[in-house]
């Protein structure tokens, strides 16, 4: 089992910045790719970043390209997602997953395990 904590969500105006954090536990060594989700209210989960096992490859979505650098330190088995310049429909409860499989993904039902979220809100 791998144990997904995520952190560093909030309240921020819009043209703010925030970083959150994911940390790992448990199987860490069955961790490969990582990816951010998010859900806003009433909407389906998003594809929001994945990165590889090296974070040497990262891919966002399209809508937060050029905002948002994912990033990992896997000595401290944490991944980061870096979010600047946030608007008001960045607002949403993002998740971090982790995934067996080599390479990126993009597709929820390709991750294994799922953090509890953490709330991020912008206001405008």
């Amino acid at each position: 089992q791998v144990q997904l904590v995520e952190s560093g969500g909030g309240l921020v105006q819009a043209g703010g910045s925030l970083r959150l954090s994911c940390a790992a536990s448990g199987r860490t060594f069955s961790i490969y790719g990582m990816g951010w989700f998010r859900q806003a209210p009433g909407k389906e989960r998003e594809f929001v970043a994945s990165i590889t096992l090296s974070g040497g490859r990262t891919d966002y979505g399209d809508s937060v390209k050029g905002r948002f650098t994912s990033s990992r330190d896997n000595a401290k088995n944490t991944m980061y997602l870096q979010m600047n310049s946030l608007k008001p429909e960045d607002t949403a409860v993002y998740y971090c997953a982790s995934t067996t499989a080599y390479g990126l993904g993009y597709r929820d039902n390709e991750y294994s395990y799922w953090g509890q979220g953490t709330q991020v809100t912008v206001s405008s």
